[in-house]
């Protein structure tokens, strides 16, 4: 019986490890997936740029994906691009001739290593920095 107890206790500390490593890697696959988003929605806005020499006047998110969008129509956006990130919550966009911005709120849960990023032409901004594996991280030179 002890036996029993003991097999039981060791299955729940492996149950508990894995699942707390489930939720760790499910968290950062929704983080990726909103950046994947919205690298596919910039990448659409550069297009235009490329093709036309302007970005498009967009108010909102939403309008860009939309299904009349001259983004989806003119085939820089496939069709039922995501308005939520992962997490439920709509993501943010605005577009003039000179630029855009699109935005994500990040991880609601507030976790340092999911947190809001923006992305404008040429650059993604609010994403943690990140040491290859076994580097020490860069020093300041002065």
């Amino acid at each position: 019986m002890l036996e029993l107890l003991v097999a039981m206790m060791i299955i729940a500390v492996i149950a508990t490890l894995g699942f707390k490593k489930y939720s760790e890697f499910s968290a950062k696959a929704r983080y990726l997936k909103a950046h994947d988003t919205l690298e596919t929605v910039g990448s659409g806005l550069d297009q235009y740029y490329i093709k036309h020499g302007r970005y498009p006047d967009f108010t909102s998110y939403e309008a860009m994906i939309e299904a009349n969008s001259v983004l989806v129509k003119e085939n820089m956006l496939p069709v039922n691009v995501p308005a939520l990130d992962p997490w439920k919550q709509p993501f943010e966009a605005k577009s003039d001739k000179a630029n855009y911005v699109l935005k994500c709120l990040g991880d609601p849960g507030g976790s340092p290593d999911r947190p809001p990023f923006t992305q404008e032409p040429g650059k993604i901004s609010g994403e943690p920095e990140q040491t290859p594996a076994g580097a020490a991280p860069a020093k300041e030179v002065k």
